[in-house]
């Protein structure tokens, strides 16, 4: 993260709540697989799932990537952790209207969210997911966010916002974009 007398403000991924709860269950599901006893087909299917999503997290929370950058150029969305390079999208500041914070149901909480609107007729972001299916499985998915929006977004999920910095950096470099609270 950036210094906080910085007027950038920077979020890099790392351990979370989440994170650490995921991480803890790959653990805990992993070391039970391997009890004497465990059935063989569910070590063979089980071990490289759970084992393996715990090592991803880890590596994910190690790198240290940046998960969202607001600067004088505009705003960054760091990418997905396994195609980082071709899911980071930097969006300058004259294409942004807004940037939107907005929450997902997920099973028995939400999922909190950091996005931009954009100008009518901007080109979708790079990387995959960007097409009409894509689009149509948002809609369902997310109705009460514009889906230009939620698809120019990111989880915070593997690191933390702070929204009272990322409103002061938004103030500073572009005064006239407001961040909106969509709940």
């Amino acid at each position: 993260m950036t210094d906080a007398k910085s007027p950038v403000y920077e979020a890099r991924f790392g351990w979370d709540r989440r994170t650490v709860g995921a991480l803890t269950i790959s653990v805990v599901f992993t070391a039970a697989l391997v009890l004497p006893g465990t059935p063989l087909v569910a070590q063979l299917l089980g071990i490289p799932l759970f084992a393996g999503g715990g090592l991803l997290m880890t590596f994910n929370s190690l790198n240290r990537k940046v998960a969202l950058r607001v600067d004088g150029t505009g705003v960054l969305l760091g990418g997905a952790p396994l195609r980082y390079r071709s899911t980071t999208a930097h969006v300058p500041w004259a294409d942004i209207t807004a940037v939107v914070l907005w929450q997902q149901a997920v099973q028995n909480s939400t999922m909190p969210w950091v996005g931009v609107a954009r100008h009518v007729g901007t080109a979708p972001l790079p990387g995959p997911g960007q097409g009409p299916r894509a689009r149509a499985a948002m809609r369902f998915l997310v109705p009460n966010v514009p889906v230009d929006v939620a698809m120019a977004s990111r989880a915070v999920n593997g690191w933390r916002l702070d929204r009272a910095r990322l409103a002061a950096a938004v103030d500073h470099f572009a005064p006239c974009v407001p961040v909106v609270d969509a709940g």
